[in-house]
């Protein structure tokens, strides 16, 4: 069970998270909820013996600590751990900070919405999703597929927008239907390839 895993798990709740705050770059920790929710994917991951040859993550605080606690819950050996902006959350420019509330009185629900939910348009100042998908994909492209290809096992501790981007291309899902794709924090999804770098299964380790 340990050749050619990839497993993405989204952070745990941060604080921002909790206090509906638009976060993108910014860099608040995890909550007590947020710390459980890592562990119980630590444990979801070690009851299918799986053992990763490397984790790669951004630069953010609470997708590194999610890796770290995973790793730790899973009594796992010591690996080399990257960490690189290219799998950072999607860059919420001016909305960074905000309440999601006060955005909509200031901003308008559907303009809102639109930030929010379109593929293509960018809240002032930020990256839109396909912003997102242009930085992740080719970083995940050149530097992670190739080394799953080869017979590793790898973890991606990441944020719900990487792992859209990353999700839409494995899954092949439109740029329509990904907008409405929800990650739950700390749901571990695991995928099995083939020596050809195709999948042969996905699995999701945690109950919806």
């Amino acid at each position: 069970m340990n050749s050619r895993n990839l497993i993405l798990v989204r952070h745990g709740q941060s604080e921002w998270n909790s206090k509906n705050l638009f976060t993108g770059w910014k860099d608040p920790g995890l909550t007590e909820l947020g710390v459980k929710e890592a562990k119980d994917a630590g444990k979801l991951i070690a009851n299918k013996g799986i053992l990763f040859d490397l984790m790669y993550t951004s630069m953010l605080t609470r997708a590194q600590k999610t890796g770290d606690l995973i790793l730790q819950e899973m009594r796992h050996p010591e690996i080399t751990i990257i960490k690189n902006e290219a799998l950072n959350e999607r860059n919420y420019g001016s909305l960074a900070g905000l309440n999601k509330d006060d955005a909509r009185k200031k901003w308008g629900d559907d303009q809102v919405h639109i930030w929010r939910r379109s593929f293509d348009i960018p809240p002032p100042d930020g990256e839109s999703l396909k912003d997102t998908a242009e930085r992740v994909l080719p970083y995940f492209k050149s530097e992670i597929m190739p080394k799953v290809i080869e017979g590793l096992s790898i973890l991606i501790a990441a944020h719900g927008n990487s792992l859209r981007s990353l999700i839409m291309e494995l899954d092949s899902i439109s740029s329509e239907e990904i907008v409405n794709l929800e990650i739950p924090t700390g749901a571990p999804i695991q995928y099995i390839f083939n020596e050809d770098g195709n999948i042969n299964k996905k699995i999701k380790l945690y109950e919806e």
